[in-house]
């Protein structure tokens, strides 16, 4: 589908569920093509899908041991 710049400001909703749904819809400048309007790929990231699988993590709010301090201060 080709649209006017003035039809696409008139029916934008109309055209991105349009695109949406597949088809092709451009937006033309008088009768020349100029834009095209495609929906985004969603993204395939999924917040905790290794969890439980890398084991424990450290508890980095939890006081270090002095042992482990003194190394991080360069005393030992």
């Amino acid at each position: 589908m080709q649209f006017t710049v003035h039809a696409a400001k008139t029916n934008l909703s109309k055209l991105i569920d349009a695109a949406l749904s597949g088809e092709e819809v451009i937006i033309a400048k008088g009768k020349n093509p100029v834009v095209k309007i495609v929906p985004i790929p969603k993204s395939g990231f999924t917040v905790g899908v290794l969890e439980g699988r890398l084991g424990e993590a450290p508890d980095f709010f939890e006081p270090m041991s002095e042992d482990e301090l003194a190394i991080w201060e360069g005393r030992e």
